[in-house]
């Protein structure tokens, strides 16, 4: 019999309703299978093994009494670490904040919560969504489900570590410039940006206001798209399973012929296109704007905006900062605020420029990240920069979802399907018959790795 943690949530949620499992044993479950795996991956905070099973228990009484419910009834997820979950702890990866039980649900949460999910874990962060791995914050970093001597990126790791490592189906995390889709690309599973404020950030402990997104990251794309249509109060999950014949792609190559990219990427990217080609879609090459006055722009805005939220507690707490923490927000003070005007200023004109881009097509597609997930060992000199193509679309607000297109080395690539403002249904629409067609092409999920599995890291 397949393990219920093993099937997709709305399949589990139709399992629940019809009797064929019970609240408590999903939960169980899932508890079980984080007493297992967890110690090999490090992808857990915060644990509300007591809560969660009430809260089970709770929402097999409604079943059992013939209530509606909602569409997540009795399902656990987890949640980032610098989202606020009513009644357990947050630290948000840092020394410097003490782990009060937070007093109420986020608004995504409570969405969810509202939906019938139940939040059954905090998962671990970098710290304050700062920096990369790190070893001198309340939790060790993530480790790949892959192969546990890699990271998991940044900086919701512990959300993609926990769904690749089969721990949960799907994870509440945030996105500043990549933090959703790149460790769901290193860890082989689906993450998805929504539109700019399309989620409610209030109880996201901000790290730049004016690129933060709320969002989920899942096994699938179709579970991604069920939590987000519940995280945004708006369908997404419409168009799954409809024939995307005729929708036009632009494929962004030029993003990655000139860049430092492993060279397995180029050819897995081309693969993901033809076989989108074959789903029906044609694709054309898309001449999108340079790449760097993007990330450049986008630096700018976000360093400055993160000095400005931690300016009153870095004065109290300086010292209770990691290292990498601390470096990455003094950084900000070498701005000016004519230096973030300009660069809210060209952030603009750049946002028209990839709308001139999209217009001749349905989606975009370039990658995720430049390669692999890289080695613990690359970070024993402190934060090291892992290429991405993820930060335009935070600068512009387009919603973009990152999928698995193969591997390198033994470790997940990612494919990133971007849309217009609004049309994340259309992304999930593409990402989902793309994930469907590829699955005899390469593993969804890794080997599970053994219990207290070695990370490599220092």
């Amino acid at each position: 019999m397949t393990d219920p943690l093993d099937t997709p949530l709305a399949e589990q949620a139709l399992a629940l309703r019809q009797g064929a499992l019970t609240a408590p044993a999903l939960m169980q479950a899932a508890l079980d299978r984080i007493a297992a795996r967890d110690p090999g991956i490090g992808a857990v905070a915060y644990l509300d093994a007591g809560g969660a099973m009430q809260a089970a228990e709770a929402a097999q009484a409604a079943l059992d009494a013939g209530e509606a419910v909602g569409p997540l009834h009795g399902l656990p997820l987890g949640v980032k670490d610098i989202v606020d979950v009513a009644g357990q702890p947050g630290t948000f990866g840092s020394a410097s904040v003490d782990p009060v039980p937070a007093a109420r649900d986020a608004e995504a949460v409570a969405r969810l919560r509202a939906a019938g999910a139940i939040p059954l874990a905090k998962l671990v962060t970098y710290e304050f969504a700062l920096t990369g791995p790190a070893w001198d914050q309340p939790h060790p970093p993530a480790r790949n489900p892959w192969n546990g001597a890699h990271i998991t990126g940044g900086s919701s790791s512990g959300s993609a570590a926990a769904v690749a490592g089969g721990l949960l189906r799907g994870a509440v995390g945030t996105d500043t410039g990549g933090s959703i889709r790149s460790p769901a690309a290193y860890c082989g599973v689906t993450g998805l940006k929504p539109t700019r404020g399309l989620v409610p950030a209030e109880g996201a402990f901000p790290l730049s206001p004016h690129l933060d997104c709320v969002g989920p990251l899942a096994a699938t794309p179709a579970e991604a798209a069920l939590l987000l249509e519940v995280m945004a109060g708006r369908p997404v999950t419409e168009r799954l399973g409809q024939d995307p014949t005729g929708l036009r792609i632009g494929y962004a190559r030029g993003w990655l012929e000139d860049a430092a990219a492993h060279p397995a990427l180029l050819p897995a990217l081309d693969d993901a296109v033809g076989l989108l080609s074959r789903l029906g879609m044609p694709v054309v090459l898309a001449d999108l704007p340079p790449y760097a006055p993007y990330e450049e722009a986008a630096s700018v805005i976000l360093q400055a905006e993160a000095l400005e939220v931690h300016a009153p507690r870095l004065a109290q707490h300086y010292d209770r900062y990691g290292r990498d923490a601390r470096a990455n927000l003094i950084s900000g003070a070498l701005l000016t605020p004519e230096d973030l005007a300009a660069a809210r200023q060209v952030a603009k004109g750049l946002t028209a420029a990839m709308d001139a881009a999209l217009a001749p097509f349905d989606v975009l597609i370039c990658a995720t990240t430049l390669g692999p997930a890289l080695p613990f060992s690359a970070f024993e000199g402190g934060a090291v920069w892992t290429p991405m193509r993820t930060f335009p679309f935070n600068l512009t607000g387009h919603p973009a979802i990152s999928v698995p297109c193969g591997l390198a080395e033994g470790l997940p690539l990612g494919l990133q399907i971007i849309g217009r403002p609004g049309e994340e249904a259309r992304l999930c629409q593409i990402a989902q018959a793309f994930f469907e067609a590829s699955l005899p092409l390469a593993p969804p999920l890794p080997p599970m790795p053994p219990r207290g599995q070695d990370s490599g890291a220092p």
